[in-house]
């Protein structure tokens, strides 16, 4: 059995989840519970964590083929924040994210590949600085339920990936500076 299948069979036996959420559905991604954080390597000496605050997206859920699934999701590069106002400053400007020529980074699924019982691979397009490339999401299901706390239904991912910021034209203090960046997604949608 695939992604979710297991789980989906289960919550149906004990009445943990309506059959009407098996169809594929349409999640907005709750910008309150939804993180995108960056790690990335400093002359040696440490690693800096950030992360980027303004998120839109969506995610169309087939849970019974997740396969068929996809994910779509805008991040605005002026909302980038590592908790030092200088640094970021200097993130946000032309060497770094230069977010006044290109205001947003832009991820959209092209193929999702089940791994396991709750883990998939989600290949898509990452634009950043104006150029795409591929990238792979290593994606884990967590959660898909009714939220008490707000009467919503919900569901929950993590995903993670390495990006070479120099392939987008991001070059500045390379190699001192590192070149791969870390990124884990913790993302939660809410359903229409």
């Amino acid at each position: 059995m695939g992604l979710l299948p297991k789980f989906l069979a289960t919550a149906l036996l004990t009445g943990t989840i309506s059959t009407a959420a098996v169809a594929a559905d349409t999640f907005a991604l709750d910008p309150g519970h939804t993180q995108a954080i960056f790690t990335i390597n400093h002359l040696g000496f440490s690693t800096i964590t950030g992360a980027v605050h303004d998120l839109k997206g969506k995610l169309i859920l087939d849970a019974e083929k997740p396969e068929n699934s996809s994910v779509e999701v805008v991040m605005a590069a002026d909302s980038v924040d590592t908790g030092f106002a200088a640094r970021d400053k200097e993130l946000q400007g032309p060497a770094f994210f230069n977010a006044a020529q290109f205001p947003t980074m832009h991820f959209k699924s092209t193929h999702i590949r089940v791994t396991g019982a709750k883990t998939a691979e989600i290949d898509g397009d990452f634009t950043l600085l104006g150029v795409t490339k591929p990238v792979t999401l290593r994606t884990t299901f967590n959660r898909m339920g009714q939220d008490t706390t707000t009467n919503t239904y919900k569901v929950g991912f993590t995903a993670t990936t390495t990006i070479k910021r120099s392939d987008f034209g991001m070059k500045a203090y390379v190699p001192y500076v590192g070149d791969d960046v870390s990124v884990t997604i913790n993302f939660e949608g809410i359903r229409q």
